[in-house]
């Protein structure tokens, strides 16, 4: 008995810790987030908001941790008392090289505001776009001038510059994000080629494929003649035409069309 134990346990493949806690992660999250859904606007915003200047505080004061040399106490030049625009650079600096405390409340600030402004935003408009992104950002941005002390002497017309700065960028991060994360209109027509290629070590052959306009609704169609003509290899040209041939989807469209 304690011989079948020993070998059902041996038998038995163990769980990766780190696959296992991942997964409960994810599901945690999920309900999490599903839950939070369900909530009111203001509810869901104050979440929101509190989550995200938790996580934006440990990492401000993570990094004024890190850059604890730069915090060490600063003291204005004599001349910067007497020129507005010398102590306007001397404070930005200060916000810039404060210890861990300043950059968890400053990045606190930050995070928290952008993620409940955006969190409003989606409610009342019923998407995340662009515009949603820039609005939150402009709201982080002006509090985070407000907070930090950085800037002009005049604290209101510095934080409408500075937020008007974060939304610019944000909108330019959003741009860019959402062109590289959309694949290109043609991928699509390649799907199955790209598949299938992956499958059988040719992804290389991808371009080829492309450059001959050979794409998924091709695959039933192809030969021999077709393959070389895009200057695919003899090797690789019967394992794909091999492929295709073992394929029960592709065999049928191909006796359909014939």
């Amino acid at each position: 008995m304690a011989e079948g134990k020993q070998q059902g346990l041996v038998l038995t493949p163990a769980q990766n810790p780190i696959q296992s806690f991942q997964l409960k992660y994810k599901e945690l999250e999920a309900g999490f987030k599903s839950w939070l859904s369900q909530q009111s606007m203001p509810v869901e915003a104050a979440i929101v908001t509190a989550t995200s200047a938790i996580q934006g505080g440990a990492i401000g004061g993570l990094m004024g941790t890190l850059t604890g040399d730069m915090a060490s106490p600063l003291s204005p030049p004599p001349q910067a008392s007497l020129n507005p625009q010398a102590m306007a650079s001397f404070k930005q600096a200060q916000a810039l090289a404060g210890g861990p405390l300043a950059q968890a409340r400053n990045f606190a600030v930050m995070t928290g505001a952008n993620a409940g402004i955006a969190c409003i935003m989606k409610r009342v408009r019923g998407k995340e776009d662009v515009q949603t992104s820039m609005v939150a950002a402009f709201g982080s941005g002006a509090l985070f001038s407000l907070v930090s002390g950085m800037g002009s002497p005049n604290p209101a017309a510095n934080a409408i510059s500075s937020g008007f700065f974060f939304a610019i960028v944000q909108g330019g991060i959003y741009q860019l994000g959402q062109r590289f994360s959309q694949p290109p209109a043609e991928d699509e027509y390649y799907a199955r080629t790209r598949s299938m290629l992956n499958k059988l070590g040719l992804q290389n052959y991808e371009k080829n494929f492309k450059k001959g306009l050979l794409n998924d609704n091709t695959l039933p169609l192809l030969n021999d003649s077709a393959l070389r003509d895009v200057r695919i290899p003899p090797g690789p040209r019967l394992m794909i035409l091999d492929h295709i041939q073992r394929d029960p989807e592709l065999k049928e469209r191909k006796i359909h069309r014939g």
